[in-house]
């Protein structure tokens, strides 16, 4: 092949990575018009419902966080929401947020000792933003090395969703929800619907839902299916032949325990050892010592 010859083939081959590219952006751009935007628009709406009516009923929500080194922070759900949304031409997002309040006459009193522990509890409580740090005692470099903490103040909650035509998707991102930190999960365009709105709701009010349980596909649950069966049965099997060698070990004690007693039994009924009687030799010479008497 000449050099001309591979040049255009070269060509062809880019022309064709290209055409392919922007026919999967003008996909990835319908998408996010056709199903993606309208989506995002009654999310929001659903959203907007959902704040108004937390508003109005106030539920009472606690919530229990685990803080390393400290240990279970208990708060409550302020109905304060801040509910946003950012739109551009190839993206939309929504930001809904609300503080947690600390009750501080819930939270233990922890007594840390060490610089270092003092050290990690007190950057836990400045990354969460929280107060409590009570009675600290330095040395003589005035490095703290022993503390009180008792946990006030506000965590809050944010939850995001996010959509753009780059990547086709609904991003959802929650932080301080189930736990200190963040928690994430991508949706596809054809699972924004009511039913996906309905779990986004409840887990935001801490309702059981369903929003982070993965569908597993029916083969890999049918493996799990007999796997929990077989689990079953061996659990049964083991549970029979435990049962079968309590009884006969007892049996075997109670077999035990009577040969002893009958063996005690037969040890009083036996007569007394008799002296053993002479024998003719000696019997003899004891009539032959008479005789020489």
């Amino acid at each position: 092949m000449g050099l001309l010859d591979e040049l255009e083939q070269e060509a062809q081959k880019r022309k064709a990575s290209a055409e392919e590219a922007e026919k999967r952006k003008a996909e990835r751009e319908e998408i996010f018009r056709t199903q993606l935007e309208p989506g995002m628009n009654a999310l929001f709406e659903y959203l907007n419902k959902l704040v108004a009516s937390l508003k109005v009923l106030q539920p009472k929500k606690q919530i229990r966080y685990n803080l390393v080194g400290y240990g279970e922070v208990v708060g409550y759900v302020e109905h304060e929401y801040e509910l946003k949304v950012n739109q551009q031409p190839g993206s939309r997002e929504i930001v809904l947020s609300y503080p947690v309040a600390i009750a501080n006459e819930e939270c233990p009193t922890v007594e840390v000792q060490g610089a270092s522990k003092v050290k990690t509890v007190a950057q836990s409580f400045q990354r969460y933003h929280l107060g409590g740090l009570l009675e600290p005692k330095k040395d003589v470099s005035g490095e703290i090395v022993s503390a009180k903490f008792k946990a006030k103040g506000r965590i809050v909650q944010t939850a995001t969703f996010s959509a753009d035509a780059d990547s086709a998707v609904i991003k959802l991102s929650f932080v301080n929800f189930d736990a200190l930190g963040t928690a994430t999960k991508n949706i596809p365009p054809n699972q924004l619907n009511e039913a996906l709105f309905d779990e986004i709701g409840r887990y935001l009010t801490h309702e059981p839902n369903g929003l982070f349980r993965e569908a597993l596909p029916d083969t890999y649950r049918n493996q799990l299916r007999t796997k929990v069966q077989q689990e079953q049965i061996k659990r049964r099997w083991e549970s029979k032949i435990s049962a079968q060698q309590q009884t006969e070990l007892e049996r075997l004690k109670r077999e035990q325990s009577l040969t002893a007693k009958f063996g005690k039994l037969v040890g009083k009924d036996k007569p007394a050892d008799k002296p053993a009687e002479p024998s003719w030799l000696e019997r003899i010479k004891g009539l032959v010592k008479k005789d020489r008497g």
